[in-house]
């Protein structure tokens, strides 16, 4: 009876993750439909994600914009909104709707995450975090990839967390070999909706060898997880290779991206109007010009290396500051919701830390990643929504030191009471 009851109290908590949600779509649609001529709250990334879903759900050319951009985006996020165009037309509400699914799921991997690198009470207070947090509310319903990604993201942590387990425990060849397997391909459905992560597979294969106490066995599930992680890219690679003429594992957009956090007026900020006065596109291919500005981000970088030492500052606090950066999230509502919430999270991240600092399996796989994200932000342009998906783990870090200030307190009652 105990297990039903705890079954059903996590299935409210999780459907009070999606009610949240909802209630997010519907009043961020109701909003815009008060607003004529505008469909996103940030029209840039949001329009073109909803034009390459149009065109899949219309069996047309995975392109956008004249000349067409080909591999300009991942194609995880647009096959994602193809699905639900292919079912319901282009309803922005019920896209908005499915996100906030997508959203509620991320808040069951993290109660998986946790559960698997925690106990079961961390996993609780992770995912109430999770679930109440106002970024991820509001940023669940956006018609951007962050939440998507962040999702198969907690998926290839929970992965690699059983693989280090089953490694370490001995459990055998053939079970280490399945879960490398498995671990490599849900890493590489991350990186189909964010070419962010393609350095993790690496990274764990490396990870996995150093830790393990069976060298040769880790050594061949190593091997195996970068292996399966490029197979299960290799579609995306051809198809590139076919309408490119190159072999583009990720996309054709590093380069401009780059230029855009490396160039004589940046910022720190995203601001892509060089790439229309420059009109590259107009006479190079889109291969071209990738290449030219990764050439030009670096001469950047080798010329100016004072410049580029202040943008990295510049994009820390971007990235990190405890409220939003865009103008259009400079209410007083949205500032102070944000911050209330992150800096009591980071503190209690923190806490956890240092509580389970002997736990390497916990660190690496809860404060990793919002790290390596902060790490990439620094080269490219830097904002609080690159450092969103990082926090769905860092949730777990902060409910690992608030079970151990908890535990402390009951243990300091305890003893008050003998």
């Amino acid at each position: 009876m105990r297990s039903i009851g705890r079954y059903k109290s996590f299935a409210a908590l999780l459907l009070c993750a999606f009610l949240l949600r909802a209630g997010a779509a519907v009043l961020v649609q109701q909003r815009l439909d008060r607003t004529p001529g505008r469909s996103f709250v940030i029209p840039g990334d949001a329009a073109g994600y909803w034009e390459l879903g149009r065109r899949l759900a219309a069996g047309e050319a995975y392109a956008v914009h004249d000349p067409p951009r080909r591999a300009m985006r991942m194609p995880g996020f647009p096959l994602l909104l193809s699905g639900v165009m292919s079912v319901a037309g282009e309803s922005f509400l019920v896209v908005r709707l499915v996100l906030a699914l997508v959203g509620t799921a991320a808040c069951l991997l993290v109660y998986a995450l946790a559960r698997e690198v925690a106990d079961r009470s961390t996993a609780l207070a992770a995912t109430v975090l999770a679930a109440v947090s106002p970024p991820f509310i509001g940023f669940s319903v956006l018609v951007l990839s962050e939440t998507l990604f962040a999702a198969a993201m907690l998926l290839s942590l929970l992965g690699l967390a059983k693989l280090w387990r089953v490694d370490r425990q001995g459990d055998g060849t053939r079970r280490t070999l399945a879960l490398a397997a498995a671990a490599g391909g849900a890493v590489s459905l991350a990186v189909y909706v964010r070419p962010t992560w393609l350095l993790i597979a690496p990274a764990a294969a490396i990870a996995l060898v150093a830790a393990s106490r069976h060298k040769l066995r880790a050594l061949a599930a190593a091997a195996l997880l970068c292996v399966t992680a490029l197979a299960v890219l290799a579609p995306w690679a051809v198809r590139n290779r076919v309408v490119t003429g190159h072999w583009v594992l990720t996309t054709l957009w590093v380069g401009p991206s780059l230029y855009d956090g490396l160039n004589p007026d940046a910022t720190g900020d995203s601001d892509m109007s060089f790439f229309d006065r420059d009109a590259l596109n107009q006479r190079l291919t889109e291969y071209e010009v990738d290449r030219h500005y990764r050439r030009k981000a670096l001469e950047f970088v080798r010329e100016h290396p004072g410049r580029t030492l202040e943008l990295a500052r510049a994009k820390l606090w971007r990235f990190w500051k405890p409220w939003p950066n865009a103008e259009q999230f400079q209410s007083l509502p949205a500032v102070t919701a944000v911050a209330a919430f992150f800096v009591p999270l980071m503190v209690l991240a923190i806490v956890g830390v240092w509580a389970h600092r002997r736990d390497a399996r916990l660190l690496a796989l809860c404060a990793a990643p919002v790290l390596y994200f902060s790490a990439v932000h620094t080269v490219f342009v830097s904002s609080l929504r690159y450092r969103l998906p990082g926090e769905y783990p860092l949730c777990i870090l902060a409910a690992a030191g608030l079970m151990w200030f908890v535990r402390r307190r009951r243990s300091a009652q305890e003893q008050s009471t003998v």
